[in-house]
């Protein structure tokens, strides 16, 4: 039988994770290699909150893989994957013979944050926050407000007139 390549995602027990880290993500490559696979790639993706509790857990330490192995021997994998204590959740997909290469040197890549230039979602909205900001002071400053004012107080009067609605105007009937 022909073997095909899957992408397998784990949610893994962020507790077990944090304590010994070569122990529980090296378990994922063991069991692939003890059903039958060939490991391609085998990296952390993220950790988060999860969107509700698996077995009274509220965050997840997301592990992404990708391997090669037989569709008849995924079944004994999904079955290891179950009876595991540290894998939450797993989730397997067969990937297309023509994007293999590519998604499988994607993740080689590792993580955005690894890469030096990239950031995390909320640094970027921190640097558009700052713009804004700055944006918001330079009309301020147009506007020939009195120097009286401090520091303090142009901070509020910029948060409120960058969350205030505008106005509508009356529609003009001919």
């Amino acid at each position: 039988m022909a073997e095909n390549v899957y992408e397998g995602m784990y949610i893994l027990d962020s507790n077990r994770y944090g304590r010994d880290s070569d122990t529980v993500s090296g378990q994922i490559p063991q069991m692939i290699e003890g059903a039958g696979g060939q490991m391609l790639v085998s990296r952390l993706w993220e950790e988060r909150r999860l969107a509700y509790p698996i077995k009274g857990h509220r965050r997840g330490t997301y592990w992404l893989t990708y391997f090669r192995i037989s569709g008849e021997k995924l079944a004994d994998l999904e079955r290891k994957c179950r009876l595991s204590d540290t894998i939450l959740r797993s989730l397997f997909v067969k990937v297309d013979s023509r994007i293999v290469d590519a998604l499988v040197e994607h993740a080689q890549a590792g993580p955005k944050s690894a890469r030096p230039g990239a950031g995390f979602a909320g640094e970027k909205t921190t640097v558009e926050k700052t713009t804004v900001e700055k944006t918001t002071v330079e009309k301020t400053t147009d506007e020939k407000t009195t120097d009286e004012k401090t520091t303090d107080e142009k901070t509020t009067d910029e948060k409120t007139e960058a969350t205030a609605p505008e106005e509508e105007t009356p529609a003009v009937e001919e």
